[in-house]
């Protein structure tokens, strides 16, 4: 694998800017954008001129040949003194955008129309594209923007709904994603063979042995009153020792089944983010020469923390330091981000 691989490109209005220093890059499930952050130094002999990257421009980076990241640049800070200068470019997917800016759309309400047609109506604003990986949903009696929200708190509400998860891909689209999408690292997270460390925080804080989830529903000709007006369901982890309960308050219109459905994925998520890892190893590709991406399953042989088995990586971050090049690796259980997950079962 020859360094041209692995060589960090910044293309800005044609002109591309390599030479990088330091490099972080990061992509993750539980996060809208990506973002990177590329630092070159260089002594005043010899260099005189800076040519600048303006902030706002739009911008693409690249590892090689595979593209991973499509956006724009939000920082671009120059500092110097008697012996050197130093350039620093921050930016961001396209999809920052969503997580910032106001939903402002006119007309500002949806009625029975499906979840991928209302988050492209919502994205479409900032001429962001959606790309979905997910089954079609039921179409949703209603949804409107709640003044002074922006546009993903608007998608977020329709995602916790139908419990579905979404991200950025490379080309900058919002990504209606399923968990493993991205295929399988070839490579194994092995103790011993190319784990470098792990960190494991076992944070149980948000587990609850019994989750309850309540909503209304909106009457019609064939179901009134009492058999609408409250909706309740539950979940119970049947492995969990203590008596520990949350009430969840859907404040979207709710069926017994959807109720149902949303506790089943709290108790099966929130144990999922408990058991989440992250490892460390050397360089920015596997074996194969394939980048290591999220969204993908990995085999992890961890004996210190009892783990034998499929992880999904919901993150991972390319890093350039003195040290070498480094990806850090999110990993959680599969289920984790299932939209149907098996509730838990006794151990």
């Amino acid at each position: 694998m020859s360094e041209l691989d692995n060589k960090v490109t910044l293309t800005v209005d044609g002109l591309e800017y390599g030479g990088w220093k330091s490099v972080q890059i990061t992509a993750d499930l539980e996060r809208q954008f990506r973002t990177f952050k590329l630092d070159v130094t260089w002594q005043w002999p010899g260099q005189t001129t800076v040519r600048r990257i303006q902030p706002g421009a739009p911008c693409e980076v690249r590892i090689g040949n595979d593209l991973v990241l499509t956006g724009y640049v939000f920082k671009a800070p120059i500092s110097y003194d008697g012996r050197q200068i130093s350039l620093s470019i921050e930016g961001s997917s396209k999809t920052q955008d969503l997580v910032d800016c106001a939903a402002t759309n006119r007309p500002n309400q949806w009625h029975q129309q499906s979840l991928l047609s209302i988050v492209e109506a919502l994205a479409s604003s900032y001429s962001v594209y959606v790309a979905s990986e997910i089954p079609e949903t039921a179409r949703l009696g209603s949804h409107t923007i709640v003044p002074g929200e922006t546009v993903f708190q608007s998608i977020d509400r329709l995602l916790t709904l139908f419990r579905v998860f979404s991200t950025d891909d490379a080309q900058g689209r919002v990504v209606l994603a399923r968990p493993g999408s991205g295929g399988r690292a070839s490579d194994v997270l092995e103790l011993g063979k190319n784990i470098l460390s792990a960190n494991a925080p076992m944070d149980y804080s948000q587990v609850f042995s019994e989750y309850r989830v309540i909503g209304q529903q909106k009457g019609n000709d064939q179901k009134s009153g009492a058999a609408v007006s409250e909706v309740e369901a539950v979940s119970t982890d049947l492995g969990y020792k203590r008596k520990r309960v949350t009430v969840i308050n859907e404040g979207m219109q709710i069926t017994s089944e959807l109720a149902l459905q949303r506790a089943n994925w709290e108790a099966a998520t929130r144990v999922g983010k408990a058991l989440t890892t992250t490892y460390q190893v050397q360089g920015w590709r596997q074996a194969n020469g394939d980048l290591w991406r999220h969204n993908t399953l990995v085999r992890v042989k961890d004996p210190v923390l009892e783990v034998d088995g499929d992880m999904l990586i919901s993150k991972v971050t390319y890093s350039l330091s003195a040290q070498g090049s480094v990806t850090t690796l999110q990993v959680a259980p599969p289920h984790t981000f299932d939209a149907n997950p098996t509730p838990p079962k006794k151990a």
